[in-house]
C-alpha cells in the first residue's frame, strides 16, 4: 500500500501544484502516466491479495486477463469499473492521437482520440478523474487490508 500512496502523493502534487503554475500538456501527460502506474500497482496488489485469500485460483499472465479478473472481482462497484476503463485509455496514452489546446493559459487541455471518440482532458476533467481515483484507492485499501 505504501507504494500506491507514494504514487498518489506525487500525482496530487502534479495536479494541484505543478499544473497550477505551468499549465502545459506535458504536465497533464506526466500526471496521466503517474496515475497509470498507481492503478497498475493497485491491480497487482489486489490480485496477489485475492489469490492469497482464495478468491482466485491463479493470477492471469496477460494484462487483459488481469483486467478481466479485476472486473470480475469488483463487478458490483461502478466506480471501480469506470477506473478500469480509464486505465485502458491510460495504457495506450502514448500511442493515441493527441492535440494540445491552450497551453500556458488558464484553459489548457489535451484532446485525445480513444476508441474513435475525442476525449477532452482539461482541468475540470482532471478533477473528476482525481475524485474517481480517490474512491478507487479507498476501495483498494479496504480490499487489501481485509
Amino acid at each position: 500500500m505504501e507504494e500506491i500512496i507514494q504514487e498518489k502523493i506525487s500525482a496530487d502534487h502534479l495536479l494541484y501544484v505543478s499544473l497550477k503554475y505551468t499549465k502545459t500538456c506535458d504536465v497533464i501527460l506526466n500526471l496521466l502516466l503517474r496515475w497509470r502506474k498507481m492503478i497498475d500497482t493497485s491491480i497487482e496488489r489486489i490480485l496477489k491479495h485475492a489469490l492469497k485469500k482464495g478468491k482466485l485460483t491463479k493470477v492471469e499472465e496477460s494484462p487483459i486477463g488481469k483486467l478481466n479478473q479485476i472486473k470480475t472481482l469488483f463487478k458490483k462497484d461502478e466506480n471501480f469499473q469506470k477506473t478500469i476503463d480509464f486505465f485502458m485509455m491510460l495504457k495506450k496514452i502514448e500511442e493515441l492521437k493527441k492535440e494540445r489546446i491552450g497551453e500556458f493559459r488558464k484553459n489548457v487541455a489535451l484532446k485525445v482520440t480513444f476508441r474513435g471518440e475525442e476525449v477532452l482532458i482539461n482541468l475540470e476533467q482532471l478533477k473528476v478523474y482525481a475524485d474517481m481515483l480517490e474512491k478507487f484507492i479507498s476501495t483498494t485499501k479496504q480490499f487489501v487490508l481485509s
